[in-house]
């Protein structure tokens, strides 16, 4: 009977570990880089941030705008208040007037 003798090799026991590395790796990156991970956490973060600042900028004009629609409510009427609005609108002064246009804020 013949029989083969033949050397064992090292590379039978590096398949697995190699397997499991690069299930680790693949992972690892998409769990730091992917849709839900720890980089897109922080872009979140940054982006709430800045959609709070927005949100208070708004509030804060709306505040105004309510403030200065409330002088001209029937009860309330505020004749220096009606009489600008009225000679914004109409674009009129008199002669006499010295007119100063000013802005309420940085237009958007």
């Amino acid at each position: 009977m013949w029989t083969r003798q033949h050397k064992q090799r090292n590379t039978g026991r590096l398949i697995v570990p190699a397997v499991s590395a690069l299930f680790l790796a693949y992972f690892g990156f998409h769990a730091y880089h992917g849709e839900f991970g720890i980089y897109s956490k922080y872009l979140y973060e940054a982006q709430a941030v800045e959609l709070q600042a927005r949100l208070d900028s708004m509030t804060a004009r709306r505040v105004e705008m309510e403030r200065r629609v409330q002088l001209l409510h029937d009860g309330t009427l505020e004749k220096d208040m009606l009489d600008e609005q009225a000679r914004r609108a109409l674009n009129l002064s008199q002669a006499d007037e010295i007119v100063i246009m000013r802005t309420s804020g940085p237009a958007n």
